[in-house]
């Protein structure tokens, strides 16, 4: 493990974000909140038998978030300077009572016990310590071994990436947390054409491959090299499969396509600043509302759905939130039934209750919004297997491709990049471009069965958006394969 100095960013900041502290009571705030950040970042990219990029950046700075009259403002700076640090206190200040003079209930917070404490990602081989040439040897390997398959293969990718924030967080309730969260993944992507049409395979997943709570760890064990020919070889099949049929039947979805539409259709939905209009012009609202909670089924008794900020290598993990509550596992849908949203200290106390730690902002300029944490579909007590051997007609999915939903999460679809034909309980044909589409609950309450823990993997989301202007964080997704019925493909 890499040796970490515990606390030792809070202890030398702590009297300078007090004094931020101390100036913004002076100014009159009933509650405000400094937070330090550091972020690095590093992402290499190898196509086509030639290294594409090395990308390097390091950024750092102080927001701050005042409360003055019921009302938000937030300032932030890159300097540490006393002066410049009050002066971005003056201008939240300002800010917040000018938003004053907006129409609105004045913001009321859930109480929260003062947080002491220190949280890192758990690290065995700190990714920015590797040296430069491992990381593209790793990619000129992978990407070679995909190339020499040879044949109708038209482009050959293989990245890695590594990102490392490093936060203080002081509020004038008394906190004062210190977190440095790791995350580091990669991935490759062969894409193959002929005569106008285009097939690709990824490994081990999609749209920047598999990330990780973790250190180089998480990369070495993809063992992308390994795999590295078959991902070839299964584009180029792709080319000769049959077309997915155009109907309606049993669809079974690998767990890394439970993943995704659990973060579109189910993860969305139950972040309450959609629900109360606070989040829509990015990417809508929701279809849920308060008054649903504890009556509204929303998928079948297999379906239960967690938010959990505990569990180790999710990308949403962590010791805090980005207003000092402390992570939790959360019940979303208790047996398809909806149970509850993911809150922040504001709009808790609309459904009674304090905050369960879902605030995160994706730099230090940026003010922070209800974010997933790691969503996850629970595991049930099923083998793919036997999925497959007792569906006698169907289609089994692997790996997203595309994505379309409507802007209350409603309406979607889905395309994957393969798909195999299932009768009689076997996987017959391989077939291309399958889509799948669907209405979220009736979707859900028509799944009748999903995989054990065996086959439950964590999946990582680095680049999940949202806000105005754009935030772009990591979240996680708990997913095991699952099978649903009266599904329409094909679209």
């Amino acid at each position: 493990m890499i040796p970490v100095k515990r606390g030792e960013r809070a202890a030398a900041l702590g009297p300078q974000l007090e004094s931020v502290l101390d100036a913004c009571r002076t100014l009159g705030c009933t509650y405000a909140d400094v937070r330090w950040m550091r972020r690095e970042q590093e992402d290499i990219r190898w196509r086509n038998g030639r290294l594409r990029g090395v990308s390097r950046s390091r950024s750092e700075g102080f927001g701050i978030r005042v409360l003055v009259d019921g009302s938000w403002g937030f300032a932030a700076t890159s300097s540490g300077s006393t002066e410049d640090l009050e002066r971005a206190a003056q201008e939240a200040v300002a800010i917040a009572r000018a938003s004053r003079t907006a129409d609105g209930p004045p913001v009321q917070l859930a109480p929260q016990d003062p947080q002491r404490g220190y949280y890192a990602t758990p690290v065995k081989r700190d990714p920015f310590a590797v040296p430069l040439e491992e990381k593209v040897k790793l990619l000129a390997d992978a990407d070679g071994l995909m190339r020499s398959v040879g044949g109708p293969l038209r482009v050959t990718e293989a990245v890695v990436g590594a990102r490392r924030e490093t936060k203080v967080l002081a509020t004038s309730e008394g906190t004062l947390v210190e977190q440095e969260l790791v995350a580091t993944g990669g991935g490759i992507q062969a894409t193959a054409g002929r005569d106008g049409e285009v097939q690709f395979r990824s490994y081990p997943n999609a749209h920047r491959g598999h990330w990780q709570a973790a250190g180089w760890e998480a990369v070495e064990g993809l063992r992308l090299r390994e795999h590295a020919e078959q991902v070839a070889r299964e584009a180029i099949r792709l080319l000769d499969a049959s077309p997915c049929p155009r109907e309606v039947t049993t669809v079974i979805l690998d767990g890394r396509q439970v993943a995704m539409q659990l973060h579109e259709s189910c993860g969305h939905p139950v972040e309450l600043d959609r629900v109360l209009g606070q989040e829509a012009a990015y990417a809508g609202t929701s279809f849920l509302e308060p008054s649903l909670r504890g009556r509204f089924r929303c998928g079948s008794d297999e379906v239960s759905i967690t938010a959990d900020a505990t569990i180790p290598g999710g990308l949403g993990t962590y010791g805090w939130d980005d207003e000092g509550v402390p992570a939790q596992r959360v019940p979303l849908v208790e047996k398809g039934v909806f149970t509850g949203f993911l809150t922040s200290r504001e709009t808790a106390p609309r459904l009674g209750q304090r905050s369960n730690g879902a605030m995160r902002a994706d730099g230090w300029n940026r003010i922070p919004l209800i974010r997933m944490t790691n969503i996850n579909l629970e595991p049930g007590d099923w083998t793919l297997d036997e999925m497959i051997r007792d569906t006698p007609r169907g289609i089994y999915m692997e790996i997203n491709r595309s994505w379309s939903i409507d802007d209350r999460r409603l309406n979607f679809q889905f395309g994957c990049e393969a798909a195999w034909e299932i009768k009689d309980g076997s996987r017959v044909r391989l077939l291309k471009n399958p889509t799948y589409t669907g209405v979220t609950p009736e979707f859900w309450r028509n799944c009748d069965a999903v995989a054990d823990r065996d086959h439950w993997h964590m999946w990582g989301t680095p680049n999940c958006g949202k806000g105005q202007p754009g935030q772009v964080v990591s979240v996680g997704h708990g997913a095991a394969p699952a099978r649903f019925h009266r599904v329409r493909v094909g679209v």
